[in-house]
């Protein structure tokens, strides 16, 4: 008993086992990505007396922006950190490392490995789970082994260091990338890091092949420079979705052919993380089979199951019979936990909350030498009658000079810089 209390006293839990901390003021945010940080910052500042707490696993938040340069850069710099205890200092709210296991929706409760986290308005954005059974592996063991010897690095940031490292070992033979099927994180991030991978192959004179299995429509804009400028170094596979995986013979069988591989960035299937399908907040498809993704209002983000429940992020699934999903990006889940915040604050202050709707901005590179790029920006306007219109819009650029850079550098300003 006295481990147990210490332990919880050094995790800064013990004013939320207090009985009287805080009636009707508590707010706790489950996940530290862009749209938690989000939260969590702009609660504290449209109501500085609530009390937010923001829990994740990590200690700190690493982030996938521009990642795939850097993952095929010698000598690039380590990926940058952004210490969660200190921001939570920066922004005045309460950070705490845990382990979170389960939701009790009655009771307004989190359950976490360092203790119960009682909530007046709970925020939701643990990201995705990769579902590893789609492929025939269902072993978390079997799974656990499989993400730590070819991790595709979609699911964790804190997975890339690793997989720079294992790229960096690559000395030749058939490396294999699959693309998951849609929706997935970011769309065109798996496309873009294998244009950087066939030109790291080509300009580093690597004898090897980047084998790209992809379930999805074509992308022609990357399909054809990939076949046209790395002809020597790509085998382009349309519509091959990876039915099983031998992880002895090296093999993921497709319904077409087996494709065998000395390296791999294996990414399955996505859906959303663990903790919305233990709470019961998953959004079920026709017939009752569970979607894989959060039922959430397309314009509120609330849980069809809870009002004092917000979900946001890459959790969130179907919002619209026209476009389907929100793009599963970094800046779509920063405008959602901005979006959630006005809703909580305005109801602590007994005020009505002004709409906040998503928005995206992608700057992807189409061409590595030359260095070409493609912005594109996502918006939405209420119809009026519930149901959002997205409005996509691309705009090449044949002389990219650090926009990219500049875009992540003012989104990183709203969350973590004070």
């Amino acid at each position: 008993m006295t481990n147990r209390r210490h332990f919880i006293i050094a995790a800064g839990l013990l004013p939320l086992l207090h009985p009287a901390f805080a009636a009707n003021r508590r707010v706790v945010i489950v996940g530290g990505g862009w749209g938690g940080l989000a939260a969590a910052r702009h609660l504290r500042q449209l109501v500085p007396d609530l009390e937010v707490t923001l829990v994740d696993r990590q200690p700190a938040f690493l982030s996938f922006a521009l990642s795939n340069r850097w993952l095929v850069e010698p000598g690039a710099a380590p990926w940058a950190r952004h210490d969660y205890t200190r921001l939570a200092r920066s922004f005045g709210y309460r950070f705490v490392q845990a382990e979170v296991g389960s939701i009790d929706l009655a009771r307004r409760s989190v359950a976490s490995n360092v203790g119960e986290l009682p909530y007046d308005w709970l925020v939701l954005a643990p990201g995705i789970r990769e579902n590893w059974a789609a492929w025939q592996v269902d072993d978390v063991a079997a799974a656990a082994e499989l993400r730590r010897r070819y991790s595709g690095a979609m699911l964790s940031a804190t997975d890339l260091p690793g997989l720079k490292q294992r790229l960096a070992n690559f000395k030749g033979g058939d490396l294999l990338l699959t693309i998951p099927p849609a929706p997935y994180r970011c769309p065109p991030a798996p496309y873009e890091r294998a244009l950087f991978i066939a030109w790291w192959l080509k300009t580093q004179k690597i004898p090897g092949k980047l084998i790209i299995a992809d379930p999805n429509p074509i992308m022609p804009a990357f399909r054809n420079i990939l076949l046209d400028r790395y002809k020597d170094q790509v085998i382009y596979l349309d519509h091959a979705k990876v039915r099983r995986i031998d992880p002895e013979r090296r093999t993921v069988s497709t319904e077409i052919d087996d494709i065998r591989f000395d390296e791999a960035l294996l990414c399955p299937p996505q859906q959303a993380a663990d903790l919305l399908w233990q709470a019961g907040l998953i959004r079920p498809e026709e017939g009752g089979k569970p979607s894989g993704w959060a039922a959430a209002g397309a314009i509120d983000f609330r849980s069809a199951a809870d009002g004092r429940v917000f979900v946001i992020g890459d959790a969130i699934g179907l919002v619209s019979p026209q476009f389907g999903y929100f793009p599963k990006t970094g800046q779509v889940a920063n405008r959602m936990g901005q979006a959630v915040a006005r809703q909580i604050a305005a109801q602590a202050t007994g005020q009505a909350a002004v709409p906040l709707l998503p928005e995206s901005v992608c700057h992807v590179t189409t061409s590595v030498e030359p260095l070409e790029s493609v912005r594109i920006d996502t918006s939405y306007r209420d119809r009026g009658d519930g149901f959002l219109v997205q409005t996509v819009k691309q705009a090449r650029n044949p002389n990219p000079s650090g926009e990219d850079a500049a875009w992540a550098e003012a989104m990183y300003r709203d969350f973590l810089l004070p």
